[in-house]
């Protein structure tokens, strides 16, 4: 599938600081793709150049095939809803989502159908009439989203659209946007430091560290098969483990040497000599525990003493330390398969993992 919207080696500079190092991406037509990352890492300011709001210092910017690099925001066919929604308050709602028909001149009969159809998408339907100041956050952003899209944007740019929202209402605002995007199919560049919105909301993710993109790909990919530690330890909880390789046992699995835990049979998808410092990223959800040396193929596993709990209603957070190893072991949903009495302080258990669950790093990952 080809790329409806390319930004391609994009560099900008704010004097010395280099803030976006050299970036290339595609965006696909009609999908979420969001731009994740820290505070300060360049997505923002990305954002900004694709609308249209900063001059970059390198680079071309496509849009449905068209080079848009030097026109001005008006000219884009690109909107932006902000994280401060930028309502016009003395406006009514009703005005506030009309205001871009009317600048272009459009009749009011048409205007009147177009703003009808968005207060239905957004689920306001009756409120047309209120000024901002008398809805929630939740309505406010729907408003600002309805707003960008009646003007039929070939792409809308979201800039931390939740950020202002407390945590039910972001829960309950990302099932929203996901139904608005499926119902007008318009192509979404959503830009979040919150991964939680990230893997729930996107098609397909990119991963930015200090200007750079580490990695692109699904919400899966990025989870199971981080590329770099960066994005292994920004996306999610993991633990990594440092050790060389010592054996190539055939072409997906190696033999690694774990200073004070062991030597473990471990999946790579890399090439990793012989010799070869590697990083082991294990998620806490990977592991099993036991209160005895478990009897199974393919489970790697070390003896450990617990030594943190954290009850967390669903699940159960574990701790223990392997040597000078300390641990998240566990992410343990009180369900699941434990066939012995809960661990407490201080017990020795087993740790279990299989060889596959495991991303192996290059020790010169970020």
């Amino acid at each position: 599938m080809s790329d409806f919207f390319e930004l391609k080696n994009i560099d900008k500079y704010y004097g010395d600081n280099h803030v976006v190092k050299d970036v290339s991406f595609g965006v696909r037509h009609g999908e979420v793709f969001s731009l994740l990352g820290p505070s300060g890492c360049g997505k923002t300011t990305i954002l900004r150049i694709a609308g249209g709001f900063e001059e970059l210092d390198n680079g071309s910017i496509f849009l449905d095939g068209a080079d848009i690099t030097h026109l001005p925001p008006n000219k884009r066919k690109i909107n932006t809803v902000f994280q401060n929604y930028a309502l016009f308050p003395h406006m009514s709602i009703w005005d506030n989502i009309a205001f871009g028909p009317r600048t272009a001149g459009m009749e009011e009969k048409e205007i009147s159908k177009m703003v009808e159809n968005m207060l239905e998408i957004i689920r306001l339907e009756g409120l047309g009439a209120r000024k901002p100041d008398t809805i929630s956050g939740g309505q406010k952003q729907r408003v600002a989203i309805a707003r960008a899209l009646i003007n039929k944007p070939k792409l809308l740019l979201l800039d931390e659209p939740l950020a202002a929202l407390d945590l039910k209402l972001r829960q309950y605002m990302l099932l929203e946007l996901d139904r608005i995007h499926d119902e007008v199919g318009t192509t979404f560049i959503y830009v979040t430091h919150d991964q939680g919105e990230a893997m729930s909301l996107s098609d397909r993710i990119a991963v930015m560290n200090s200007g750079i993109i580490e990695q692109i790909g699904t919400p899966a990919e990025i989870y199971e098969n981080p590329r770099t530690k960066f994005v292994a330890s920004f996306i999610g909880d993991t633990n990594f483990f440092d050790g060389k390789i010592s054996e190539c046992i055939d072409g997906e699995y190696v033999q690694i040497v774990i200073p004070g835990l062991g030597e473990f049979p471990v999946y790579t998808d890399r090439k990793l000599p012989c010799g070869a410092k590697a990083s082991l990223s294990i998620r806490p959800e990977k592991f099993r525990i036991f209160d005895k040396k478990p009897v199974h193929e393919n489970l790697n596993m070390f003896e450990a003493e617990v030594i943190d709990i954290v009850y967390q209603g669903a699940q159960t957070r574990y701790w223990v330390r392997a040597n000078d190893y300390r641990i998240n072991v566990l992410n343990q949903h009180n369900r699941s398969y434990l066939d012995f009495k809960q661990p407490t302080w201080g017990d020795k258990v087993w740790i279990a993992w299989h060889r596959d669950d495991v991303t192996t790093l290059p020790d010169t990952a970020p």
